[in-house]
């Protein structure tokens, strides 16, 4: 007996979510007791459940303070748990910055800093380097949310303007070490990426930014691109003394949580396959992809023999082109593009999510679609395509009503596509 469509799609996403619970992964990963003070940071859309979880494992003592976005935070006793804005940064993540470099200074070889790192840091941490403001930043981010570029890319430029990315806040720290625990959000799980590496120095450059600002077109304030092309600009090297023996481990990841959410498909006597833990690209474009895939399922079995699941994960972009753009996030956005592609197809469901349960601005992780949805739109008096093009992908969903709110989840694995075909 084939599972109720939509009913089946939510257990995927609450088996991936799961997947990447703090608590379980954190329990793997536990530091060894040092001889000094434990210190506790950390930042990121996760920050304040993995700070309630690592205090409830951890039974010496320690201090810290984590920057989590405004919103729902899980509570915590011994940690301070601050917040600011995401993904627009504000004069909150400030505070939230200077109060992590200033809580790592001054500590000795026998003391440990406890990094509890999470997709979103890279907005709730602005540190603006001297010369630069917070409006500065503020302009970068916009830039780079509307550049289309890919994560990776959008890190590079970040952690060159900032006193507290690209490993700067574990440079701070020294000499005690570090142990970075980092929730991954990234394609790839390179450590470095995720929240633009507070506590992770790479190999990347000022002229790496530069480079990236003139590929994407980005319009950047000139005092940002004058910075950008002073030594300030550059980040503490990998191989600096300041780094030895420090430890990062990527404890929750996309690549697992898809794991358990085919898992969890087979439970129910449903087939699943995995296409990729790292798709990137232009999410309406996206979309047209996994729209082909499914209708070549549903047709003529290939290249998967339905009944089928299919499922995929990593980070999209939306190039917001003009002013005159609407609501919506990156999921809902792939999933407008995936329903005009299977409009009138029968045997075919979607869900689209962001793993945080937040996707873009509004209250929505995602949406569900199926070879109707795009008839219920157009009956709500909604034009789809127009809404596509406008980036208004969560009102064509809101009017149909086919958006998914599952509530913030406590964990940030990035993208979440599941496609079902009976």
């Amino acid at each position: 007996m084939m599972p109720e469509p939509r009913a089946f799609l939510t257990s995927l996403f609450e088996a991936a979510v799961k997947a990447a619970d703090p608590l379980a992964a954190i329990r793997a990963h536990l530091p060894e007791k040092p001889k000094g003070r434990t210190i506790v940071v950390g930042a990121g859309k996760a920050a304040s459940q993995m700070a309630a979880a690592f205090e409830s494992l951890w039974d010496g003592p320690l201090e810290g303070v984590v920057v989590a976005r405004h919103g729902p935070i899980a509570a915590c006793e011994r940690i301070r748990v601050l917040q600011s804005a995401h993904p627009v940064p504000d004069e909150a993540g400030l505070a939230g910055s200077a109060e992590l470099l200033r809580l790592v200074k001054g500590l000795t070889p026998n003391d440990l800093v406890v990094a509890l790192i999470s997709g979103g840091g890279s907005s709730l941490l602005p540190a603006p380097p001297a010369g630069l403001t917070l409006d500065d930043e503020i302009a970068v981010n916009r830039a780079l949310l509307a550049s289309g570029a890919p994560i990776s890319a959008m890190n590079v430029v970040r952690k060159h303007v900032s006193r507290i990315k690209g490993g700067r806040l574990a440079f701070a720290a020294a000499p005690a070490k570090v142990v970075s625990l980092i929730v991954s959000d990234v394609p790839g799980d390179h450590p470095a990426f995720v929240a633009s590496g507070p506590t992770i120095p790479d190999l990347s450059t000022p002229m790496d930014a530069l480079g990236i600002a003139q590929r994407y077109r980005l319009e950047l304030p000139e005092a940002v691109m004058r910075h950008l092309t002073s030594s300030e600009a550059a980040a503490p090297p990998p191989n600096h003394a300041a780094f030895a023996n420090h430890e990062r481990h990527i404890i929750a990841s996309a690549a697992v949580s898809l794991e358990a959410a085919a898992a969890r498909a087979r439970q129910q006597g449903i087939d699943a396959v995995i296409l990729s833990d790292a798709i990137e690209g232009e999410a309406a474009d996206i979309g047209r992809m996994h729209a082909a895939i499914a209708r070549e399922t549903a047709w003529r079995n290939r290249p998967f023999q339905k009944p089928v699941v299919i499922l995929s994960g990593g980070e999209t972009t939306v190039t917001i082109s003009g002013k005159n753009y609407g609501k919506g996030g990156r999921n809902s956005e792939f999933l407008l593009s995936f329903a005009l592609d299977i409009d009138g197809a029968d045997g075919i469901h979607a869900l689209a999510a962001d793993t945080d349960g937040i996707d873009g601005s509004e209250d929505n992780a995602g949406a569900f679609a199926d070879g109707a949805t795009v008839t219920r739109v157009r009956a709500a008096g909604v034009d789809p395509r127009d809404y596509l093009s406008r980036h208004d992908a969560w009102s064509a969903f809101h009017a149909s009503g086919d958006l998914f709110v599952p509530g913030p989840t406590g964990t940030n694995v990035n993208d979440f596509r599941a496609l079902l075909i009976v």
